[in-house]
């Protein structure tokens, strides 16, 4: 080196000193705040140690101060439990990735969650460590940790794995143990678990908390003396919880050794999981209860069990079923049997169930299915069953006990044995009754024909001889009816049937009707000398008797007969007190008849046959030549009945006076009355007739000639082929050829739509279409009749048009129809018809007022059968609950359960049901639904509304089970019916929410 250079370098080494002197100091200050920092974060004081190492960190170069001042910041983070601490953490080990702290980062962040029982944190960074990079003394309590952290998080297989590597360990061992004998514990590894607390049982901190588990272990490894043992030393150092759980382990450990009485206690000291029991607890205390003989604890507890569908619920249901047996609770042991039966875990319990379900269905009814249909089910289930014979004796009694007649007929179609046709006679006849009493008198007579196919049993083919020779009645079918009768009368049988007491009165009826009076009075006059209690038909029996001598014109025994229904006055009066003076005049005592006849008129001024009294009081009048009096009765009947049918009469009786006595003119005004006001009558076509003679007499022809052109029903020229033509339609109707009298009354009224005869043509071809069974050609006749003036046929046209409508449901026709009969009919029973239906009418239409006003006005006819005051009875109750009056409604509905039959009984019953539970009679209320399961199993709609009472009744007894079983059963079996359904799921949710707060086994929709 020269001079020169070194003087250089001598210089540059002289200007770098200063220089080197500063970086120096700055590393010696950066390095004492560094350990300042260290200093810090081991005093804990980590928020001033974190600033320190971020001032150091911004300043220094050295990548170790660097990486170092990051790992304390982080660590500072986490103690300090900021925000950022794990994200800082993570940059750390991102940034540094050399750093030695890089596994001592996660160590020490781990330990510190971990020592602040922060589990779950500790848990998440025991997973990054490097467990090959700890040294060998930090790699026991590692293990240790990591596997507690596990086992507190719930991962049992990583808590097993870390914490078995310490099992031996002296610090960490007996905890290690523990928790290895828990896990086993909890996963039902009770021989492990055993071992384990075994090994740590001796350990003072261990001994209080193993004596329960080592109880439980006990009892789940079977040995029940010793947890009994274990658990009771336990119970006075326990707390409120413990001694729940240890009393449920003694009392399962005494209900395993069948230590029933010792069991009870304890049991019921168990308070359950969160407050609630499980369908097994329930089972457990039941049983125990059961053995106990105590039972009605143990169906307070079976009966909590809900929606159970497992073994120990199949054992609990038929257990229930027999401690109600017990109790002789029928109808609950029904539904607690059933529900045994329907299950499968225990072969055994599930064919004694079903035994015991179909002999309970036989004696008290089922709601669910037919008692035959169960019976029958059970048979075909179990053939062999050694109760066979037993079973198939009830089920063919089923068949007439269970009055479900519809679907017995159904079962016993193909059955072949004696037993079963003898059974299918008596079916076939109850169903044919019940069709009757409903007013379907074919089908009626085809289940009377079905059951004398089958006569095994004479008393029911006297009895369904009976009935067929009834309905063909009711079907005007009287020929075949009288056969019948007679046949029913010459059976031997006969006289032991209830049929017997009023054949006489049937047959009278009957010859009545094929007008053979004399045989109708025979039978009529056997029938009134009987004694009888039925006054009502007595009174009516007297009354026919009457007409039927009266036809016969033996005057003298038909005063009699009407003056004993007079006496009798169980049906309005008015009838035979005007058909005696009728009687009186035909006797030849025309002045008796006047008196009478004046009685009457003042006597009964409201009879639908004071209209008749006066025409007929006029006619007397006119007979004894006492013109004037009679004019006055004319008189009073035109003004005071215009809408009477004997008013054109009494006109046309008028003219006649007048033209004996020459007074033309009057004549003539009261024949052109008749003509004009009554066209198409038979008055007005003899009232032309007459006034024609006077014109003649007059010889005012022209006059005569003028006027009839003016009556369009009159044709002059044509009136020879008006009659022929009509008379030649009317001899094939009156020689019953029914199809050539209906196509020449059809070619008459063609031929002469306004012919004199047109009335009559429109009305016997209407008939004519009705027998035919042709309703709607007959209507558009008998529409013709109405819409006429009055006459003899228009009583019957209104009642069979009015008949049409209410069959078709059209109210709106019906109703001014029936309004008109009840005005205007002269025979009772039509008026009682009329009202009927105006009643059924307005309930129909909402209008509930109208109705209840005419089922009053039907129930105060005497004359009304037991079948339209059931009606009449149940509209006032149904218009009563429309309108929210339900005392009103259930009065009536007691009046209709005393004469109705079919469904209008089960309403009724079902009513009395439902008002008994709204008045908190639940039991009585039970009683009244099981008399409908029994007795109207047949009528579906009623038993599912009684049962979702039922359901109602037993939950306000606290009997949860019947409650929800029945519900659920009506939901499975009932889906027809909608809103019985509905009702049911509502009721059975509300029940099901409110019984899972105390029973865990019960799972509610949120």
């Amino acid at each position: 080196m020269t001079y020169k250079s070194i003087v250089a370098f001598i210089i540059a080494i002289g200007f770098s000193f200063p220089v080197i002197a500063q970086q120096s100091a700055i590393y010696t200050d950066n390095l004492a705040t560094y350990q300042k920092g260290i200093t810090l974060f081991n005093n804990q004081q980590y928020r001033a140690a974190q600033s320190l190492f971020r001032e150091v960190k911004k300043h220094t170069t050295d990548e170790t101060i660097q990486s170092d001042c990051a790992y304390y910041i982080a660590n500072s983070a986490v103690r300090l439990n900021q925000q950022n601490a794990d994200q800082l953490i993570e940059d750390f080990v991102k940034d540094y990735p050399t750093s030695t702290k890089r596994n001592t980062a996660y160590v020490d962040v781990a330990n510190y969650y971990f020592d602040n029982s922060k589990y779950a944190h500790a848990r998440k960074w025991y997973k990054k460590v490097n467990e090959n990079a700890l040294a060998r003394s930090e790699r026991q309590k590692f293990y240790f940790n990591n596997g507690y952290t596990a086992f507190l998080t719930k991962q049992y297989k990583d808590a097993n794995k870390y914490l078995r590597r310490v099992e031996s360990s002296k610090e960490y061992g007996a905890q290690a143990k523990y928790y290895i004998g828990f896990m086993a514990y909890e996963g039902d590894d009770y021989d492990e678990a055993n071992k384990y607390f075994d090994q740590v049982s001796h350990q003072e901190r261990y001994k209080e908390k193993l004596s329960y588990y080592q109880a439980d272990l006990n009892f789940k490894l079977g040995n029940f003396k010793k947890a009994i043992e274990l658990a009771k030393a336990k119970l006075a150092s326990s707390d409120r919880n413990e001694v729940s759980e240890l009393s449920k382990i003694i009392g399962e450990s005494y209900f395993n050794l069948k230590q029933y009485d010792e069991a009870i206690a304890y049991l019921k000291q168990y308070k359950g999981k969160k407050g609630k029991w499980t369908n097994t607890d329930f089972y457990q205390l039941g049983y125990a209860y059961y053995k106990q003989k105590d039972y009605e604890n143990a169906i307070s507890e079976f009966n909590k069990i809900v929606n159970g569908k497992n073994a120990i619920a199949q054992n609990a249901y038929y257990h229930l079923g027999e401690s109600y047996i017990h109790l002789n609770k029928k109808q609950e042991a029904l539904n607690a049997f059933k529900n045994a039966s329907e299950m499968d875990f225990d072969l055994k319990i599930q064919e004694d169930a079903w035994l015991n379900y179909a002999k309970i269905s036989y004696e008290i009814g089922n709601p669910y299915q037919s008692a035959p249909q169960v019976l029958g089910d059970y048979l075909e289930k179990y053939p062999k069953s050694g109760h066979s014979e037993e079973i198939e004796s009830l089920l063919i009694d089923s068949y007439i006990t269970s009055k479900n007649y519809k679907e017995a007929l159904v079962l016993l179609q193909n059955k072949r044995s004696f037993e079963s046709k003898v059974a299918y006679q008596k079916v076939a006849f109850y169903r044919g009754l019940e069709l009757f009493n409903e007013g379907n008198f074919i089908e009626a007579e085809g289940l009377f024909d079905a059951s004398l196919k089958e006569p095994r049993d004479a008393a029911y083919t006297a009895r369904a001889t009976f009935w067929k020779g009834e309905s063909d009645y009711n079907l005007s079918s009287y020929e075949d009816a009288l056969v019948g009768f007679k046949q029913f009368e010459n059976a031997a049988e006969a006289k032991s049937t209830p049929e017997k007491e009023n054949l006489e009165y049937h047959i009278a009826y009957t010859y009545f009707k094929l007008k053979k009076y004399e045989q109708a009075t025979t039978y009529f006059s056997q029938f009134v000398n009987k004694k009888h209690q039925d006054n009502i038909r007595l009174n009516d029996a007297y009354l026919r008797l009457g007409d039927a001598h009266f036809v016969t014109s033996q005057y003298s025994k038909a005063i009699h007969a009407y003056a004993e229904a007079i006496r009798l006055n169980e049906i309005e009066s008015d009838y035979p007190t005007f058909q005696k003076a009728i009687s009186v005049g035909y006797a030849g005592d025309s002045s008796k008849k006047v008196n009478e006849l004046e009685r009457f008129i003042a006597d009964y001024p409201k009879s639908k046959l004071r209209d008749d009294a006066l025409y007929e009081l006029g006619n007397t009048y006119v007979k004894l030549n006492n013109t004037n009096r009679a004019m006055k009765a004319y008189n009073q009947l035109s003004n005071e009945y215009r809408m009477s049918s004997f008013v054109p009469k009494a006109l046309l009786r008028q003219g006649l006076v007048y033209y004996n006595a020459n007074d033309n003119q009057q004549a003539l005004l009261k024949f052109k009355k008749v003509a004009g006001d009554y066209p198409g009558t038979p008055e007005a076509v003899q009232a032309v007739s007459t006034a024609r003679l006077i014109y003649i007499d007059l010889g005012e022809v022209e006059q005569y000639a003028q006027w009839v052109k003016t009556l369009d029903y009159v044709e002059v020229t044509d009136l020879d082929l008006d009659n022929t033509t009509y008379e030649a339609a009317e001899k094939q109707y009156l020689e019953g050829d029914v199809d050539k009298a209906i196509r020449e009354f059809n070619d008459y009224i063609h031929g002469f739509p306004k012919g004199l005869h047109a009335l009559n043509a429109h009305f016997y071809l209407a008939q004519l279409y009705y027998k035919k069974g042709l309703p709607d050609n007959a209507a558009t006749h008998y529409d013709y009749v109405v819409q006429a003036p009055r006459s003899q046929f228009t009583e019957e046209a209104l009642t069979k048009l009015s008949q049409f409508y209410l069959e078709n449901k059209n109210w709106k026709q019906a109703m001014p129809l029936l309004q008109r009969i009840e005005e205007e009919a002269s025979f009772q029973h039509n008026v009682i018809f009329a009202q009927s239906n105006l009643m059924k009418a307005n309930y129909q239409q909402e209008n509930y007022g109208e109705a209840v006003t005419y089922a009053d006005k039907v129930l105060q006819q005497n004359a009304t059968d037991d079948k339209v005051k059931s009606d009449a009875h149940i509209i006032i109750a149904r218009s009563a609950m429309k309108t929210g009056n339900e005392a009103k409604a259930k009065e009536a509905y007691k009046e209709v359960e005393k004469v109705a039959t079919g469904e209008t009984a089960a309403e009724a019953l079902y009513y009395n049901a439902y008002f008994k539970h709204k008045a908190g009679q639940f039991e009585k209320s039970n009683e009244e639904v099981q008399k409908l399961a029994k007795n109207y199993s047949g009528h579906k709609y009623y038993s599912a509304k009684g049962l979702v009472l039922m359901a109602q009744n037993f939950y306000a007894l606290k009997d949860a089970f019947q409650a929800t079983y029945i519900l659920e059963s009506v939901v499975q079996n009932f889906s027809e019916f909608e809103d019985v359904v509905s009702e049911a799921n509502e009721v059975l949710a509300k029940i099901k929410q409110e019984e899972a707060k105390t029973n865990a086994s019960i799972e509610t929709e949120d």
